[in-house]
């Protein structure tokens, strides 16, 4: 997903037009997080990049990609530019130490 989004339109709230955005976000996470995985893959990951337009878009995780969302409403921005796209991830098997501290 490259999107951008606005913040205002003409007749609509802009408090719903902004859950309506952050909603269209979630479910194509979702959808691509229902995909089949290909063999050898353990989960989807996701790169993000996120800004007030496309070339001033800078990465950041999935986990912030909202509180950037309402950062930059609470600034004022009119408009924010979002890319979702799709990787394969791998589990990283744990350490020793750390499982043996976490089963006591």
């Amino acid at each position: 997903m490259k999107k951008t989004f606005p913040l205002t339109a003409e007749g609509k709230n802009p408090e719903r037009l902004l859950e309506a955005t952050k909603h269209e976000i979630r479910k194509y996470i979702k959808r691509e997080r229902r995909r089949a995985l290909p063999e050898g893959v353990d989960f989807w990951d996701f790169n993000c990049k996120f800004g007030a337009t496309e070339a001033a878009a800078e990465v950041v995780h999935l986990a912030e990609l909202t509180p950037s969302i309402d950062a930059l409403v609470k600034s004022g921005g009119t408009q924010f530019y979002v890319e979702i796209l799709a990787k394969h991830g791998h589990r990283k098997p744990r350490d020793q130490a750390v499982a043996a501290s976490d089963a006591t």
